[in-house]
């Protein structure tokens, strides 16, 4: 119920503040997430970086550096979000809360198409091995990333500016002048600004997302079964199994990080109160950042280099 003397369109928001002013039940579990995600993310590029250097010209090592990349755009806003879920609060301007939220979006977007050129990659290459193609899928893969890139920074910017966040603008302006006091901004909690159109646009994706996912990891496991009969027991010793073993440890990254969060925000796009669960659910698309380290066991990343001869 409004007070009195409270202006009707201000009683319609004051309520959303009220519950947007309230910290996330999930806070804690938030910040020890994104805690582990940056640390271990951290070292697990440090580590693969130096690797990498070696060999850039192969269609693995070129979209694996467009992954790294990637991470590391997403690991510079991890400590923003470990501040906000820690301090229950945002002292920084609005347009630079747009910016780190959506950021976890386009990192898990962003990875995910990577993924998919990789296990393509190594599967057009198991079935199809001739070197005469090797630097047309090379050409390919430059210039599919140089398009996602582009698209990023195109449309990234103009979605924040026009469409991105406005229920937490008006929330916060009303914060900030309600009875002339300054009160902790909040951020993150963009869930009433989906409308219908984007949810269309959300149930496409996620749906997209998920069959991919999963038809990937079945086409590599077969992948890797194939294999596995014909080396036998000696088939660890064998570079084409150790790298298809490496492409199916990409694609169960993929069922854990994506897969979840994308069957919960099928329902979540309707619930809007499930936000802070949202939250938890997104947070572990995160842990992709981790992915470096597949690439860490027997035989370094040059056996990967080598196994693929992409």
């Amino acid at each position: 119920m409004a007070t009195q003397g409270t202006p009707p369109m201000m009683s319609s928001i004051l309520p959303i503040t009220k519950n947007a002013e309230a910290p996330d039940r999930f806070s804690t579990v938030l910040v020890a997430v994104y805690a582990v995600v940056l640390l271990c993310g951290t070292i697990s590029l440090a580590l693969m970086i130096n690797i990498i250097r070696a060999n850039t010209r192969s269609i693995t090592s070129i979209t694996v550096l467009n992954l790294i990349f990637t991470h590391f755009l997403f690991l510079l806003t991890v400590p923003f979000r470990i501040y906000y879920y820690a301090a229950h609060r945002w002292d920084l301007n609005i347009g630079w809360c747009k910016i780190i939220s959506s950021m976890i979006h386009i990192h898990m977007y962003m990875s995910f198409i990577f993924y998919v050129i990789i296990l393509i990659s190594r599967l057009l290459t198991f079935h199809y091995k001739a070197e005469q193609v090797a630097v047309c899928r090379r050409l390919h893969t430059l210039l599919i990333s140089s398009l996602v890139w582009v698209l990023v920074l195109v449309m990234v910017p103009w979605i924040l500016y026009f469409h991105y966040g406005k229920h937490i603008e008006e929330v916060n302006a009303v914060n900030n002048n309600t009875n002339g006091t300054t009160v902790p901004q909040v951020c993150f909690k963009f869930g009433k600004n989906i409308t219908s159109t984007a949810m269309v646009l959300n149930y496409i994706i996620s749906v997209i997302i998920v069959v991919a996912t999963t038809v990937l990891t079945v086409l590599q496991a077969r992948v890797l079964l194939v294999v596995y009969r014909k080396h036998g027991d000696g088939c660890m010793s064998q570079q084409d199994f150790l790298a298809q073993l490496k492409s199916l440890c990409f694609a169960l990254i993929m069922v854990v990080c994506f897969i979840p969060y994308h069957m919960f925000r099928l329902y979540y796009i309707s619930h809007h109160e499930l936000q802070d669960v949202n939250e938890v659910f997104l947070s572990l698309t995160t842990f992709t950042c981790l992915d470096m380290l597949t690439f860490l066991g027997r035989g370094s990343y040059c056996v990967c280099l080598r196994g693929t001869a992409a």
